[in-house]
């Protein structure tokens, strides 16, 4: 610890494991510390006996979930899209050799119909459909939206984001998205489900903004489609604290110091600016200090902008009508 860095590295999250990776590849002495004893900090996929020191602080886990190397609960879930931006830096930083890899076997979404004079309401589960012969075969839609659908896929295929003569009749860094829904005759339900489940908006703000942001996030969704498998998503098989443990094997292969279990008693400033930490009575200096915003907690140099909710449900059975897929 009573050294000298380039670099100090607190907390061991997705970010910053990436930022030590990167600084040690280009010969910078790393300093990495975190005060838990696994790697991932918040975004750390846990075994039952850390989810339940996490969550439920001096109770045994259930005997019944069986063993606890069996499980890799993520704190943060995150779609990892096999045609996006961090799965080009995993292999162009060959970080993709420290890690096992799966592709989901599907994406679906589940959809309420109301009953009429001869049917009862009901909600059905579905494959998102993710391309113009998809779109013909899916349950989600009735004949005359299939080919709406389908039309619309043929359109986002010919469209090329930096060619203008592709756009057709209109300027997608202008026109809103529900204008070329509308165009296209799509309904409420198909709206709905590109929107949120091959777009992947969080909410519908966004059919008032420029359609060419939503198309870019259509196309990467129907690019990475059949990359990998049959779904555009990949997953880490030991869960996705696995990518920061990876870029931290990336950073101590070019020298980096990882230290786990140590907390950090003190950040050390000299003129306004922090320059060091003390850990256990002893110092480590670098004139970078990279950390995640709880070790500077209650200093001033942060500020909350909102709150996440997240639920995580252990399922014991398969969802019904997915072909009883193992991940989905």
């Amino acid at each position: 610890m009573n050294e000298e860095y380039d670099v100090i590295v607190l907390g061991t999250g997705l970010k910053e494991c990436v930022l030590s990776g990167l600084l040690a590849v280009k010969g910078k002495k790393i300093l990495h510390l975190d005060r838990n004893g696994y790697y991932g900090a918040a975004t750390a996929s846990l075994n039952l006996t850390n989810l339940w020191g996490m969550f439920r602080p001096g109770t045994e886990p259930p005997k019944e979930y069986g063993h606890n190397r069996d499980w890799n609960v993520d704190l943060i879930p995150k779609f990892i899209m096999a045609g996006g931006l961090l799965v080009k830096m995993l292999l162009h930083t060959k970080v993709t050799r420290y890690l096992e890899w799966k592709c989901v076997d599907g994406t679906y979404v589940m959809q309420h119909s109301e009953g009429g004079m001869f049917s009862k309401a009901k909600n059905s589960i579905a494959k998102v459909p993710a391309n113009d012969s998809e779109a013909l075969k899916s349950n989600l839609m009735g004949i005359f939206e299939k080919r709406n659908c389908r039309n619309f896929y043929l359109y986002l295929d010919k469209i090329d984001e930096n060619n203008k003569a592709t756009w057709g009749d209109k300027d997608l860094t202008k026109v809103p998205m529900k204008t070329i829904f509308e165009a296209h005759s799509l309904s409420a339900n198909t709206i709905d489900f590109l929107g949120h489940a091959v777009a992947l908006h969080r909410d519908d703000s966004y059919l008032s903004e420029p359609a060419i942001d939503t198309i870019r996030k259509m196309n990467l969704y129907i690019d990475s489609l059949g990359k990998y498998g049959d779904s555009p998503f990949l997953y880490p098989i030991y869960g996705l604290g696995g990518l920061p443990e990876s870029f931290s094997r990336l950073c101590a292969i070019h020298g980096g110091t990882y230290m786990l279990n140590t907390p950090v008693d003190e950040l050390i400033f000299e003129s306004g600016k922090v320059v060091g930490i003390q850990s256990g009575g002893q110092q480590a200096k670098a004139p970078i200090v990279i950390c995640d915003p709880s070790y500077v907690k209650g200093l001033g140099k942060t500020k909350v902008v909102g709150q996440v909710i997240r639920a995580i449900c252990i399922l014991d059975h398969a969802i019904p009508n997915t072909n009883d897929a193992t991940s989905l």
